[in-house]
């Protein structure tokens, strides 16, 4: 992939971290993110599982923003995420992982309802509620359980989740 493809694909991602669709990245998104999952579960903000789920969308932030805030205005703009995140993402995968390892983990943790790890389905319904249409919700979620064990592990998540934002897989 040339870098003006590679470009163009980063910046399709921004606005699945823009979640409130205002033109740029900040606290309030990664926040949004995670409202939205505990809802779909029905888990409350208090509990174990949220209080996890937010200081992971926290954890998530604060590694967005110092890779990628570079005026320090607390908000990522999509020229910042373009030329900031994904180029030291791309650079660095290993350093994705450390930043989206938390919070994926929380995900999963409320998303796996019966201790098994999260089913396709599950994985669906997170999707859906980050944003993505839900036809290809479904579909990718099919994807992730590449074993066909109807389970679907953090490796797995993690290295797709990599895959979608542009940087490689960090080895497990």
């Amino acid at each position: 992939m040339d870098s003006a493809e590679y470009e163009r694909k980063i910046a399709a991602r921004f606005a699945t971290f823009d979640q409130d669709g205002n033109g740029y990245i900040d606290r309030e998104d990664f926040s949004a993110a995670a409202k939205a999952v505990l809802a779909e579960f029905g888990t409350t903000a208090r509990s174990d599982k949220g209080q996890a789920l937010f200081a992971g969308a926290e954890a998530f932030w604060q590694g967005m923003a110092g890779i990628a805030d570079v005026d320090g205005d607390q908000r990522v703009t999509r020229e910042e995420f373009i030329t900031g995140a994904a180029k030291r993402l791309r650079d660095n995968p290993q350093r994705f992982a450390e930043i989206a390892r938390p919070f994926l983990h929380a995900v999963i943790a409320v998303a796996d309802e019966d201790g098994g790890g999260p089913t396709p389905d599950a994985a669906a319904r997170v999707l859906r509620v980050l944003g993505t249409p839900a036809e290809l919700a479904g579909q990718v979620a099919t994807a992730l359980d590449g074993d066909g064990d109807g389970r679907i592990s953090e490796e797995q998540i993690l290295s797709a989740f990599a895959g979608y934002c542009g940087v490689e897989a960090p080895d497990a």
